[in-house]
């Protein structure tokens, strides 16, 4: 099978302490043993030959383009991962190389209005691993997505981060019905694993 890495918005706006979101004190525990296990899974995924493809989250000057409903957990007029801000750049521990896709959306689900299954389908991928940020909501919409989409998902149960409770209730929904949920190690074990094919001239012996 041909697989590909999916980074989901590990931006400086979820997860660095300055960033806007845990300005807010909207940050997700855990999230330095996060960034760790991604940077770790994204090596091992350049070695091991897997495309990396991230994802930003971001949005026009005066948010006019903000998902409904977001606004109600913001001050009012409060502006974050403005498109070219520092707020929206992938954390500098996570940064793509010369040639690796990012792909910029406006909504929780990689890939609505994006071209994110084109270029995965381009790769020749059917198995994608993902990782980031924020688990019951962006990972999760993403997850789904690409299960409808006839992609074999897996998720690295150690690779995303997410608000207490639901980011545990999220992994138990996406591994019960929409992917493989495994932590990074062997997610990565698994995709990457050779085909064996078995030979219908061969007869068993009995």
């Amino acid at each position: 099978m041909s697989s590909a890495l999916l980074v989901i918005d590990m931006q400086n706006g979820f997860i660095h302490p300055e960033g806007s979101l845990p300005s807010l004190g909207m940050g997700m525990p855990n999230i330095d043993s996060v960034i760790a296990e991604n940077a770790e899974a994204i090596a091992a995924a350049r070695t091991a030959g897997v495309p990396v493809i991230y994802t930003r989250s971001v949005f026009r000057p005066g948010m006019v383009d903000l998902p409904m409903r977001m606004e109600g957990f913001l001050p009012p007029n409060f502006e974050l991962l403005e498109r070219g801000s520092w707020d929206a750049e992938i954390h500098t521990a996570l940064t793509p190389q010369e040639g690796e896709a990012v792909i910029d959306k406006n909504r929780y689900d990689a890939f609505l209005n994006t071209p994110l299954e084109q270029l995965l389908r381009t790769l020749g991928a059917t198995t994608v691993l993902v990782l980031g940020t924020v688990t019951s909501i962006c990972v999760e919409s993403t997850v789904r997505s690409g299960y409808m989409r006839d992609f074999d998902m897996y998720v690295a149960s150690d690779g995303v981060a997410g608000a207490p409770g639901q980011h545990e209730a999220s992994l138990d929904i996406m591994g019960a019905a929409f992917a493989t949920v495994l932590p990074w190690r062997e997610a990565i074990a698994a995709i990457t694993a050779p085909v064996t094919l078995t030979d219908p001239s061969v007869t068993p012996a009995s």
